[in-house]
């Protein structure tokens, strides 16, 4: 049963990180501007880096890794948003959907830390914190992308 919550918990965690790929990669898709390609990219990689770690977890606890997205969820809505503002090519509006986006993903690892540690070894709960880590430092460049902009 231990195995199922912890399970649950780190399939929570890939989701998010399939969330924040998808997102990512039709957001690079739709845009024409290179340094907003490459930040997608680079966003879209630590997701990648993270999903993949976390799908070993849950491969070590006989889980089958989460392969889908929160497509009925906000974060569904949040790329939608994106899409629209790529197609109007408005820096400011693509920097703000993606930061909820990042505001999305922060919260969902925040949650993991801080209400579901009792299904979480130290090994897990270090390698979510550092997830984590790398989640706020994408944060915080769109963030300062966004703020940069007049």
């Amino acid at each position: 049963m231990e195995n199922s919550k912890t399970i649950d918990v780190l399939n929570t965690l890939i989701t998010i990180n399939n969330d924040r790929i998808e997102g990512y990669e039709t957001a690079s898709n739709e845009t024409e501007e290179q340094d907003l390609k490459i930040l997608f990219a680079q966003l879209s990689s630590t997701s990648q880096k993270c999903k993949q770690e976390l799908s070993i977890e849950v491969s070590k606890l006989n889980g089958t890794p989460a392969e889908g997205t929160m497509v009925s969820g906000k974060f569904f809505r949040v790329w939608m948003d994106v899409k629209a503002a790529l197609t109007g090519k408005d820096r400011k509006a693509i920097l703000n959907s993606c930061e909820y986006g990042e505001d999305v993903a922060k919260g969902t690892y925040e949650h993991a830390l801080k209400n579901d540690t009792e299904h979480l070894s130290t090994e897990l709960q270090t390698m979510i914190k550092a997830q984590h880590t790398l989640l706020v430092a994408d944060h915080d460049k769109v963030k300062a992308l966004r703020d940069a902009i007049v």
